[in-house]
């Protein structure tokens, strides 16, 4: 029996791979270690929790005593374990730092002395910055324009380091944005999703040309399980869809789809360092036989079908704590596009 262990596993992307682990694949064993911090929902991974193949632990990635009890004996680590949202990263730096970084660290260190045979390190493309023509390759150097971005950077590298050094056997994919079931309601896809069926303002940045290449979360799922199981180690891979979507697309598509007013749709001051487009160069991937599976006309579909069926998950999360980071994000932002009246 294969044992997994899949850290950060009650997550947005954690929670759909365990999910989609299960669908696929038989005789193993999932460990989740996640902290349960704002965005980690024992909710995501609840209908798991009696099954005799899976084992759910709450704890911190950078407890490595925690780490000495369950790490040894797995055959493979999966880590999504981090702190990702951008905006939260503006306002919170030093999180992304101790999670993305030093967690990263005590895992690696973890593996290594463990012997672990494979650690597939879960990243993104904004560890690579901006580029307004082209796709970038794995080959590119890192530029990060934000904290969340330069936090997660410093993870690759450190990954990329532990497999020269010490010949820890690693891989590493790099996805463009993810969107689909189980994300929090701070990402752009599912905010604008639950404001416009609470029929509240679409706070959106800047003059809404920021290009994003959107995947449904399972297509990234199929690719992050298919480079654990057959990618080269030591080498890194570009997951994306090659759907480059400008935000403004994207919101009025959700109004359209929820039905709701496009007047709600207001933009707001953008945020610092806000990179205008990411691109990913697959051929990679696809030379390991990935192809995406699900277009983003159909994706967007699913996805909010989801979150008009289950306002009971995301609704007790934006009447939590989420309302007072919300605020502090978003009202003086929407109060004064109302007074200059910014709408689309």
């Amino acid at each position: 029996m294969e044992k997994i262990l899949v850290t950060g596993g009650a997550g947005f992307i954690g929670s759909n791979f365990v999910r989609y682990l299960f669908r696929r694949r038989k005789n193993l064993h999932i460990t989740v270690l996640d902290k349960l911090t704002y965005a980690g929902n024992i909710e995501n991974i609840s209908d798991f929790i009696s099954r005799r193949d899976f084992t759910f632990v709450r704890g911190d990635i950078c407890n490595t005593k925690l780490l000495d009890e369950i790490l040894p004996g797995s055959d493979i680590i999966y880590n999504f374990a981090a702190e990702t949202h951008v905006d939260r990263s503006i306002l919170e730096a030093g999180s992304f730092v101790k999670t993305d970084v030093v967690g990263t660290y005590a895992l690696l260190q973890r593996a290594l002395k463990y012997e672990i045979p494979r650690f597939v390190q879960v990243s993104t493309d904004e560890v690579y910055g901006s580029i307004l023509r082209g796709k970038f390759r794995e080959s590119d150097p890192l530029l990060p324009n934000s904290p969340y971005s330069a936090s997660k950077s410093g993870a690759d590298l450190l990954v990329r380091s532990f497999h020269k050094t010490y010949g820890l056997p690693v891989v590493i994919t790099r996805s463009s944005n993810n969107y689909g079931p189980y994300q929090h309601p701070e990402k752009f896809i599912p905010l604008f999703i639950t404001n416009a069926i609470e029929d509240k303002p679409l706070p959106l940045y800047g003059d809404g040309k920021n290009v994003r290449d959107w995947i449904y979360v399972e297509d990234n799922c199929r690719a992050i399980e298919l480079v654990g199981r057959s990618g080269k180690v030591g080498e890194v891979y570009n997951v994306g869809a090659s759907d480059e979507k400008p935000n403004i697309e994207i919101a009025r598509k959700i109004v359209e789809l929820v039905g709701a007013d496009e007047d709600l749709i207001t933009f707001v001051a953008d945020r610092p360092g806000h990179d205008r487009r990411y691109a990913l160069d697959t051929r990679k991937i696809r030379g390991l036989g990935w192809q995406k599976r699900v277009s983003f006309e159909e994706g967007i579909r699913r996805t909010v079908r989801w979150y008009v069926r289950n306002e009971d998950w995301w609704r007790p999360i934006k009447e939590g704590v989420f309302k007072r980071y919300y605020r502090r994000l978003y009202k003086d932002r929407i109060d004064k596009a109302k007074k200059v009246g910014r709408k689309r």
